[in-house]
């Protein structure tokens, strides 16, 4: 194997992206507005949940609670009647509906324990659980400020102080720049390099490869590098101007320890990409084939849930996923700034699993070639 062969071929598909204005956009796309979007606009938190009360008390204490649900957490609270309870959530029009009932107020100064209904929206999964808490407790507080006038809590034999470390504020958005990067690159990788070597075969141009000193090696090679290095430089801008500038997401890490781990995960990525491409017939089947794998390795990588909270099973067959170690990877350094002697093992892994994944692709290759030549 030559290297020179590797580059200059490397080259040529450098050129034949540099004519392509849709995957041009496509990358551009993915890496400015397809990361800053979610980044800005999902929110994991609470914020401006829709809420609505039944005033069934019509007292001081019940519009002073509902003067309680502020923004940015809540909205205005809306009014209703509790006939209209159960419409107005199978409409999904509240994600919380507060019914107070009559003689609440009476009952509190009585010294008594009213109820409270507190009607959750489950399937608004991100403001559920920590909307219910936040009204739990701004309806605790109110009681005892309206009972005893002080706001105080009575003292515990246990004195609970919490930190919350690499992220302070608890931003989504802070997760959610870097983790839409991998997810970005997880995607183009895979899909460029696969539609690479699927356009050389539809074209026909795989023949002339073929009658060329070249070998399945080479001609794998600078598919790699060549996509390869295009969704490097990509990520690494819009990890600066979108993630860092924009968002203004601290990174506290090494970015150039960053950036060779985005290499290795890359080779395996193309690897893949690649390994996939042999196995279609034709642009539509690989897109088909390329979209569950792509779903499967993001989804169960730990990048949008807990990676210690799957089944074992599922835990076990992921750690021979790339993703599920680039992403504990890039959550060390980016978030906790670590150091290369402690992310060193996850760097090994996307090593190892990319040679692994690569030379199945460069057997499925000469395959290829060997049956395009008869």
């Amino acid at each position: 194997m030559r290297l020179s062969n590797v580059y200059r071929l490397g080259l040529k598909e450098l050129h034949s992206l540099r004519y392509d204005p849709v995957l041009i956009i496509l990358i551009a796309y993915a890496f400015t507005i397809g990361v800053y979007s979610p980044a800005r606009w999902v929110r994991l938190e609470l914020d401006n949940a829709s809420v609505a009360i039944v005033d069934e008390d019509g007292s001081t204490f019940s519009r002073q609670l509902a003067d309680a649900l502020r923004e940015p957490f809540f909205q205005p609270p809306a009014s209703l009647e509790i006939e209209q309870i159960d419409p107005a959530m199978e409409r999904g029009h509240y994600t919380f509906v507060l019914d107070i009932p009559p003689d609440f107020e009476a009952d509190l100064r009585a010294g008594d324990k009213p109820t409270v209904q507190l009607n959750i929206d489950a399937t608004a999964m991100s403001q559920a659980g920590m909307g219910g808490g936040y009204i739990e407790r701004i309806l605790i507080d109110e009681a005892r400020a309206y009972v005893s006038g002080v706001r105080e809590e009575l003292a515990l034999p246990v004195e609970l102080v919490t930190r919350i470390r690499f992220n302070p504020n608890a931003y989504s958005s802070w997760f959610l720049g870097i983790m839409q990067i991998i997810n970005q690159t997880t995607l183009l990788a895979i899909v460029l390099t696969g539609a690479a070597v699927i356009r050389e075969r539809e074209h026909g141009t795989i023949e002339h490869l073929l009658v060329m000193p070249l070998t399945p090696a080479e001609v794998m090679l600078s598919k790699v590098w060549a996509n390869g290095v295009v969704i490097l430089i990509a990520s690494l801008v819009s990890l600066v101007m979108v993630v860092h500038l924009l968002l203004a997401v601290p990174l506290a890490g090494s970015l150039a320890l960053f950036m060779l781990g985005m290499a290795l995960y890359v080779f395996s990525l193309t690897a893949i990409g690649i390994f996939l491409a042999t196995l279609a017939r034709s642009m539509p089947q690989f897109g088909l084939l390329s979209i569950p794998v792509f779903l499967v390795i993001y989804m169960l990588s730990g990048a949008n849930t807990p990676f210690d909270s799957m089944p074992e099973p599922v835990q076990w067959v992921m750690r021979f996923s790339p993703a599920t170690h680039f992403v504990a990877f890039s959550q060390g350094v980016l978030f906790r700034g670590a150091g290369l002697s402690v992310v060193w093992p996850q760097l090994l892994a996307v090593a190892v699993i990319g040679g692994v994944f690569f030379a199945g692709a460069l057997g499925r290759f000469r395959r290829t070639v060997s049956l395009t030549r008869v």
